[in-house]
């Protein structure tokens, strides 16, 4: 009795895992058939150019976007990023600092004010891939074009544990400078969508234009109006995993 069960527990095992080997056969055999919606974890770098380059040096950024792969494999998404750096080369607070180069809090002390780069930018886009091999279709050369919003200042970050009046919430607006405006973009990369569907990721090189201006109607370390025109540049790589959501022919059929 006992062998007799050894013996269908053995063929059960069997029969499973070759049903295991066919279903992952077959899903390497359909070639990623079919739109997809891809949600993209990107990070990046970047070096400013034209008016942004006498501003910031290099930054990076950490971004989502959601694209719609369709099955001819043109590409339709939003993209929303963060930019964060820590190279400002304006020094936007020089008139509060002492003979010794420091801030004074208003205790008589020393506080100890950081400038950063913050920064962020919202697209669409769209654009194709062009495979590269008769064995996967759905990966390739990535070239996308798109427009949006380009926003950056500069972040001046102080202690806690002391308080400079001359930078209070309200008082940090008149050093920032915060500038905004429509950019374009544009990214040419390598993007692979795994037919097993296991390993998908975009590698590529991206371009801002930013037509943007200054919104801070003064100024206080130059005693003038922070409206002017600019012409922003951004050039960098970007790197993004790739969680696809694969939607097959039929309307109920959607695999990940």
């Amino acid at each position: 009795m006992k062998q007799l069960v050894t013996v269908i527990l053995v063929f059960a095992v069997a029969f499973n895992l070759a049903g295991q080997i066919t279903r992952h056969q077959r899903l390497q055999e359909r070639q990623n058939e079919g739109s997809i919606l891809m949600l993209n974890f990107s990070y990046g770098g970047q070096v400013p150019g034209a008016d942004l380059a006498t501003r910031f040096g290099s930054n990076y950024l950490a971004g989502v976007n959601i694209d719609y792969y369709t099955a001819k494999n043109w590409i339709f998404g939003i993209q929303g990023d963060f930019l964060f750096g820590n190279k400002v080369k304006t020094d936007v607070i020089a008139p509060l600092r002492g003979s010794e180069g420091f801030v004074y809090a208003d205790d008589g002390g020393f506080a100890d004010v950081q400038l950063r780069e913050r920064g962020l930018a919202f697209s669409g886009h769209f654009g194709k891939v062009i495979p590269i091999s008769d064995r996967n279709q759905r990966s390739g050369i990535r070239l996308t074009v798109g427009a949006g919003m380009l926003r950056h200042k500069i972040r001046i970050q102080d202690e806690p544990q002391v308080f400079v009046s001359s930078l209070d919430k309200e008082y940090k607006k008149g050093y920032d400078r915060l500038a905004n405006g429509f950019a374009l973009t544009e990214f040419i990369g390598y993007q692979h969508i795994a037919n097993n569907r296991l390993v998908n990721f975009t590698i590529g090189v991206e371009l801002y234009q930013g037509f943007t201006q200054g919104r801070r109607s003064f100024n206080f370390d130059t005693k003038m109006p922070g409206l002017e025109k600019r012409f922003d540049l951004l050039y960098g790589y970007r790197l993004s995993w790739t969680l696809p959501l694969f939607i097959g022919e039929n309307a109920d059929e959607i695999n990940y």
